[in-house]
Order: C-alpha cells, then sequence, then structure tokens
C-alpha cells in the first residue's frame, strides 16, 4: 500500500491514510503480537464476532476523515469483515474502487478456520458486489469474483508492481555478490516470508545432490520454515553453502537480489500475484516458477521463464540442474522477463494511473452504489 500511496502523491493527488493506528505505525515485517494473542486464547467463533464489532470504530473513524477530508474516491484493500468502507460510500455518495489480494473466505475456511463461514462468505461477496470497480491482482483471482456475483463490467484485474526508481538504482550482480561474500557462486535466491509450503528443503536437497559445487543457496526473510531449512542444511554438511540473511527492509531487498543468478518461486497460492516476481524480472534474473495459471499470466515458460510442476519432486531438481548449467540460458530468460516490466508498465505509477482513471469514469457515471485504507482527491 505505502507504493500505491506514493505513486497517487507523486501523480500530484492528495491522499488519505486511515486505519488502525498501530499499523500505521507499525514496522516492515510487524507482528501483531496482541491480535495473535488474542485470537489463541478465545474461541474462533468470538473472534470472529470481534471481527464484525470493529466495524463501528472503523466506520466512526472514516466517517469522519470522509467529512473533512472530502475527498473523491475511496481506495480500500479488501479484508474480511470489513464493511466500513462500503457504508461511507454510500452514506457519502463516494465510488469506492476495492483492490483484492486474495478470497479471503475461501483462504481462511481452508487454512486457519472460519467458524462463521456462510456470514464470512456472504458478506465476503456483498462487499466485492458493492464496489464501483472490483480489482483483483490475477484473472485466476477474477474468476473468485464472477463466482461471487460480481458484475463483468465492474471487474478489471491489476496485477501487482514495482517501484521503477528502487530497481534502477540497484547494484551490479558482482558488487552484490561481493558485497555478501559470495563471489564466484552461483547464487540460488528468494526473498519473502518463509513457510513450510514453499519447498525450499527440496532446493537444500539439491545442493546436496547434483548441484554444482559453486551453487549457493540465499534465502532472505524470516518465517516459521527457517529453523527446519537450517537445521536441513546442517544435517547434510551444507551450512556454508547456504545463507540465511535474515529480515531485510525494502530499501534493501534489491541489494540482495542483485546477487541471483537464480530467482526463484518455489511455491505460490494458485490465485495471488508475487512481489517477489516483478522484483526479480525488474532485476532481469533467471525466474524459476511453480507451472501455474497465475504465473502464466505474466510469463512464459521456456522465454521469460522456467517453469517446473509444483507436484513433481524432482521437476525443481532437474529444472535447477539445467539453469545452472546454462548461463545463456540464464541471461536470455532474465533479458525478457526485465522487457516484459517495460513492455508492460508493471510499475507502480502506472497502476496509480490506471485507478485514477477508473475513479474519474465512476465519478462520471456517478456509480456510487458502494474499511477503506485510502481515500484520495483529485487535483
Amino acid at each position: 500500500m505505502d507504493e500505491l500511496v506514493h505513486a497517487f502523491q507523486e501523480l500530484g493527488h492528495e491522499v488519505l491514510l486511515v486505519g488502525p493506528k498501530s499499523f500505521a505505525r507499525a514496522s516492515f515485517g510487524h507482528d501483531p503480537k496482541l491480535i495473535n494473542a488474542l485470537k489463541s486464547r478465545i474461541p474462533q467463533f468470538a473472534y470472529e464476532i470481534l471481527e464484525l464489532g470493529y466495524n463501528v470504530v472503523a466506520f466512526a473513524r472514516l466517517e469522519k476523515a470522509s467529512r473533512q477530508f472530502k475527498p473523491d474516491f475511496l481506495y480500500e484493500r479488501h479484508n474480511l469483515y470489513t464493511l466500513a468502507g462500503a457504508w461511507v460510500s454510500r452514506l457519502h455518495r463516494l465510488p469506492r474502487l476495492l483492490e483484492i489480494n486474495a478470497p479471503l473466505a475461501h483462504e481462511r475456511a481452508a487454512n486457519d478456520g472460519l467458524a462463521l463461514r456462510w456470514l464470512a462468505h456472504l458478506l465476503e461477496d456483498w462487499s466485492w458486489r458493492t464496489a464501483a470497480f472490483a480489482l483483483p491482482v490475477t484473472h485466476v483471482l477474477a474468476g473468485f469474483l464472477r463466482r461471487g456475483g460480481v458484475k463483468e463490467k465492474c471487474i478489471r484485474v491489476i496485477p501487482n508492481a514495482i517501484n521503477k526508481g528502487t530497481f534502477d538504482i540497484a547494484p551490479s550482480s558482482e558488487e552484490a555478490k561481493a558485497s555478501l561474500g559470495l563471489d564466484g557462486k552461483i547464487v540460488v535466491g528468494f526473498t519473502g516470508f518463509v513457510r513450510e509450503w514453499h519447498g525450499l528443503d527440496r532446493v537444500v536437497d539439491w545442493l546436496g545432490g547434483d548441484a554444482p559445487r559453486t551453487a549457493h543457496l540465499l534465502v532472505v526473510g524470516e518465517g516459521p520454515a527457517l529453523a527446519g531449512l537450517k537445521a536441513q542444511a546442517a544435517k547434510l554438511g551444507l551450512s556454508e553453502r547456504v545463507t540465511f540473511a535474515g529480515l531485510v527492509g525494502r530499501d534493501r531487498i534489491a541489494g540482495y537480489t542483485a546477487a541471483f543468478d537464480i530467482a526463484i518461486v518455489p511455491k505460490c497460492v494458485e490465485y495471488c500475484s508475487p512481489l517477489k516476481l516483478f522484483e526479480y524480472m525488474a532485476l532481469g534474473k533467471a525466474i524459476l516458477a511453480p507451472d501455474q495459471a497465475n504465473i502464466r499470466e505474466i510469463l512464459t515458460d521456456g522465454k521469460s521463464t522456467l517453469l517446473f510442476d509444483p507436484n513433481d519432486k524432482q521437476s525443481l531438481s532437474r529444472a535447477l540442474g539445467r539453469l545452472a548449467c546454462d548461463c545463456d540460458l540464464r541471461r536470455s530468460l532474465g533479458e525478457r522477463a526485465r522487457q516484459i516490466i517495460a513492455s508492460r508498465g508493471l510499475w507502480w505509477s502506472n497502476n496509480a494511473q490506471r485507478i485514477i482513471a477508473l475513479a474519474q469514469e465512476a465519478i462520471a457515471a456517478k456509480d456510487t452504489s458502494t474499511s477503506p485504507h485510502l481515500a484520495a482527491r483529485l487535483p
């Protein structure tokens, strides 16, 4: 959200960010310990009722902000059980544009469990349908919206993007490797929150098997799977061939990613738009990613990426071996991926322009049928 807010401001628009004060003060990698503790101590249905109840606070805060700031439209990042944005949109006859990164009722039911599943789905579909424009980040995700009853004319797919300036000033691969003590290594890299289902353990297994002796794994980020990966590397005698960089601020990510020869998306949710993918592309890295529809929306196998079968344990190892031994292939895949960023305009500034155009369309049509975190005023 910070990148998009900055892009709006760079275009000359006034932006008021409205949301929980604790999150406004939170740093990168913030862990909401109080919320997590609360969830662990009360029944699931009680926590979900509290989520619904928070709409009273959110509505009061947002309604006051809307009266004082007088925005032209509301821009909201979708969250489950959050209804305040739709209420304020109707009360003040403001177009509401809804960014959707996941079908959260489906996701939470599958992963964390939902006590009020029927209500969650009902309210999520209603939130999607009452937006002037619903903005899923992938076409796969757009399918969930259609099944939820959102009209086709209200759906616009806007994938995630990157900040052009951040990656224009990234160091060269050689400089980045030297700064990390990885000179002469074939660096397989990953950035992000490290979860067990990502499958990075397969990369460690590959290092201990057929990988070239110069192959090195660089993991940038933290997460619950990190301890297991460290133990696995130690057990296989590979600790010196794996670097765990830990949590790195957004302003330093490019400096680490620049060291990658092979940038890996080991596994991802089938409807997501992985931010790391665009960062890899912007730096011209050879990308190894799972063969999934959401990835194929952006990249083409054998031309701008190398895809592997996420259900085949050997497919990833074969693809890693192929890339590790073919520097020309790595170079061509990376260059074509970089060109896609430019040709498709996958910059936050372009996303901001698209959103402003949609807002102007909604304002012109007086389509105000429907808790934003963002309220924007056009210049």
